[in-house]
């Protein structure tokens, strides 16, 4: 019986796992395969197995590429060039990892797929993941629904990849720099103060846990190429994935008979207030309403998306995914290489991007400019989007309309003007001081509901001023309203 024995020559690229601590968890497939070669080229030198290998072995690291500051994207980049390349040349290349070159591990997934697309042979030796050891060490049990990410990758996002309701474990930490990337990414879900487990070297004589505050993971002692970090829950409703679940559970057959009778024309109205009552909480500036009333107004888009999962017309994950894929569609110049010099550049690619998209969609989409405006839309706010909008086109009759001239001769004509044309007059006024408030850089909606907050403010005062000297506002004369109102303004002022 011929063995059938497997030569470097047969391969473009070897990778190789080198198990999670001492030359005890290599395998003997990896053993054997390290005797066969003359060069190894490893993402880390810094693994317990170093002084255990073959003197004449060569060993080549990539430490001081991953360990720079900055974006991990192009440091995993040099790494998977590097390798393809070497892989071409004769004999091939063998590159190890520590744990298995499968789990955990971006620059092996990176390798993998180039190697796939660009048709150059690639085998994977297996080795003992650093997970065993590691969930050991924690006492956690993986199968709790436990999310797995790369540190390299995490490293590059502005937001987790994983949901807060369920416990995260992650990778490659091998550096402060790293270590400092990842807890910014985590700290945009997780407070700085949220606890976490720093695992060194799990399964190892030199095994070292560290329970610290999420900030201040980057100034571990110990961090290195076998370092790894535990992220416990928030909760189990902190996650959107949670929250479907609990509005699902609402429109259930033994769910609340409330919830379950709404379709979306009746829950119309609750959509509007919802957003009004934000609204007020940013005019208001208080961030804990504000988090408050954008719940509130969470809660009628994962209704709606529910409604829709019932009748078969569209799920929350078309609805994100049809906005993210939308945001990117019109962003060339952030998610690839459209570039713009200003805000006006980026009107400008908006729009001309939009009227690509109109003429894609046919008589089926939203053809013009003005289509995307609702008419439900209070007045107000369809003025101030319509002025917005014309003027990206640079259609100047609107900004005409603002000018303190033209105003000026609009308020005179509504003045004159009997009361069967008033209405036509003092709506074309309203829409000229809207286009003379864009251009000035004013929210109308904004500064005309300041305006009455204020007076609110001024009223409410006054007439508790009233009351609390025992008057009734209707019976004051006009004087003492009138020195009400002065003082009830001193004092709004004051309590700014």
């Amino acid at each position: 019986m011929t063995e059938n024995k497997i030569t470097q020559s047969e391969f473009g690229i070897t990778l190789m796992g080198l198990g999670p601590g001492d030359i005890g968890s290599l395998t003997r497939e990896a053993w054997d395969w390290i005797l066969s070669i003359d060069t190894l080229y490893l993402r880390t030198t810094a693994h317990p197995i170093m002084e255990a290998l073959p003197t004449g072995l060569k060993l080549i690291g990539f430490d001081d590429i991953l360990d720079q500051e900055g974006e991990q994207d192009e440091a995993v980049s040099i790494i998977v060039e590097t390798i393809l390349a070497l892989g071409l040349q004769p004999g091939g290349v063998t590159y190890a990892v520590p744990g298995h070159p499968l789990v955990g591990e971006a620059t092996c997934e990176a390798i993998l797929r180039r190697a796939k697309q660009e048709g150059v042979p690639c085998r994977v030796i297996d080795g003992l993941s650093f997970l065993e050891p590691t969930f050991h060490a924690l006492g956690v049990d993986p199968f709790t629904s436990l999310s797995l990410a790369d540190g390299l990758a995490l490293a590059n996002l502005h937001v987790p990849n994983f949901s807060p309701a369920t416990p995260a474990l992650i990778t490659q930490i091998s550096s402060a720099a790293i270590a400092g990337q990842i807890s910014q990414t985590l700290l945009a879900t997780y407070p700085a103060e949220h606890l976490v487990r720093l695992v060194h070297a799990a399964g190892t004589g030199q095994q070292v846990i560290e329970v610290l505050p999420l900030k201040e993971i980057d100034q571990s002692a110990y961090l290195g190429a076998l370092s790894s970090l535990f992220v416990p829950p928030l909760s189990p409703t902190a996650s959107f994935e949670s929250f479907m679940e609990v509005i699902s559970r609402l429109r259930a057959p033994d769910g609340c008979p409330w919830d379950r009778a709404q379709t979306h024309m009746t829950l119309r109205p609750f959509l509007i207030e919802e957003a009004y009552e934000a609204l007020d909480a940013l005019d208001q500036e208080n961030p804990q309403d504000l988090a408050e009333e954008l719940g509130d107004l969470l809660l009628q888009i994962g209704l709606h998306a529910q409604i829709g999962v019932e009748a078969g017309e569209f799920t929350i994950n078309q609805v994100i995914e049809g906005i993210s894929n939308k945001l990117i569609r019109r962003h060339p110049h952030v998610f690839s290489s459209v570039d713009v010099e200003d805000v006006s550049g980026v009107i400008q690619n908006w729009e001309a991007i939009k009227a690509d998209e109109r003429r894609e969609n046919g008589e089926s989409g939203k053809k013009g400019l003005l289509d995307g405006v609702p008419r439900a839309l209070p007045a107000l706010l369809q003025a101030e989007e319509i002025v917005e909008r014309v003027g990206r086109v640079k259609f100047d009759h609107l900004a005409n309309m603002g000018d303190e001239d033209a105003i000026h001769a609009m308020l005179e004509d509504a003045l004159e003007v009997d009361e069967s044309g008033l209405p036509e007059k003092l709506g074309k006024l309203l829409f000229a001081i809207t286009s003379f408030a864009h251009h000035k850089d004013i929210d109308t909606e904004a500064a005309l509901r300041e305006a009455i907050n204020r007076f609110r403010r001024q009223f409410d005062t006054m007439e508790a001023k009233a009351l609390a000297a025992g008057d009734s506002l209707v019976d004051l004369p006009a004087e003492e309203k009138d020195k009400l109102w002065t003082k009830a303004a001193q004092q709004t002022e004051e309590d700014k």
